[in-house]
């Protein structure tokens, strides 16, 4: 089967729902979509506190940077219609920072409620957990109104503290809260001990 294009209903397996989303990785034809979509948290929502939508071109370099640490950048697809994306990155720029990341994910307003977060957030685990990373951090803002604690919770993550009015957007302050979500061996081994990696580390 083509990775990059969803399954026709003729060859889906019989348990799968028919408009399934079709997790892969992003691509630079995507980045049109994923702007509309980000475009429309940061001008309306609370999800990202950016106030001006990047461009197209912006999210091209947003793109290499998290392809650059080898993380994990990919969109759900229903149809061919880019529905959401999802990205890690590095959680801060130090070196002892080096295996802990930091979760993002967007979904297009028009697919809300059809349990495409989860999906998404679910593959981005998988994959960082193949990966050298140890621990996902997730930065939620405003106590999680859109469902993002609950979502996050349910895949594993914990609840790790509350940073308040530390944004100021739409004309209020912002607290944002923050998760943790160990991966892999966590830190029952030093970060550079991969004799004890799974077996697919690095896949």
């Amino acid at each position: 089967m083509n990775p990059t294009r969803p399954a026709s209903p003729a060859t889906q397996p019989p348990d799968t729902p028919r408009n399934a989303p079709h997790i892969r990785d992003a691509t630079e034809a995507d980045l049109p979509a994923i702007q509309a979509i980000y475009a429309h948290h940061v001008l309306t929502g609370v999800a990202s506190f950016e106030e001006t939508p990047p461009s197209v071109d912006d999210l091209r370099a947003r793109l290499a940077a998290v392809r650059s640490h080898g993380l994990p950048y990919m969109v759900a697809e229903i149809d061919g219609v880019v529905a959401g994306y999802c990205y890690a990155t590095p959680y801060r720029p130090r070196a002892a920072y080096r295996n802990t990341i930091e979760d993002s994910i967007y979904v297009s307003d028009a697919y809300r409620g059809r349990g495409i977060g989860r999906v998404l957030l679910q593959a981005l685990i998988e994959r960082c957990e193949n990966g050298p990373w140890r621990q996902m951090i997730a930065v939620i803002a405003d106590g999680g109104s859109g469902g993002s604690l609950s979502l996050h919770s349910q895949l594993g993550f914990e609840l790790t503290g509350t940073l308040k009015a530390v944004g100021y957007k739409h004309g209020r302050w912002l607290d944002t809260t923050l998760m943790q979500r160990t991966l892999g061996h966590g830190a029952s081994t030093g970060p550079d001990d991969v004799s004890n990696e799974p077996a697919d580390a690095g896949r």
